[in-house]
């Protein structure tokens, strides 16, 4: 674990500015942030795809919405586990890495 594991966990979850600044202040080599960084990553494309689909309005946009609201629940369990220090991965999409 190193001093800032926690800070840069739950700063990944803050939009892709968020993202961007723990992904480049992070330890290369901390497991803890790059598990989060991969799942905030994998939430922020789906939340732009959920965007791009509720734009299209009628029940396609529904489907964005709930997209939209399942992204919302998941960056908030993401938070929790981070502030928790918890490499437990996220229900759906825990199991995506990006970043090795």
């Amino acid at each position: 674990m190193y001093k800032h594991s926690k800070l840069f966990s739950i700063i990944s979850y803050f939009f892709w500015v968020g993202w961007v600044i723990a992904l480049l202040l992070r330890e290369k080599d901390d497991t803890l942030v790059r598990r989060h960084l991969n799942q905030a990553l994998v939430l922020n494309i789906v939340e732009v795809l959920a965007g791009y689909i509720t734009r299209r309005g009628g029940i396609i946009g529904t489907v964005g919405d709930v997209l939209d609201l399942a992204c919302l629940v998941l960056v908030i369990m993401g938070i929790v586990r981070a502030a928790k220090l918890s490499e437990e991965p996220l229900p759906i999409i825990g199991g995506v890495e990006l970043i090795k």
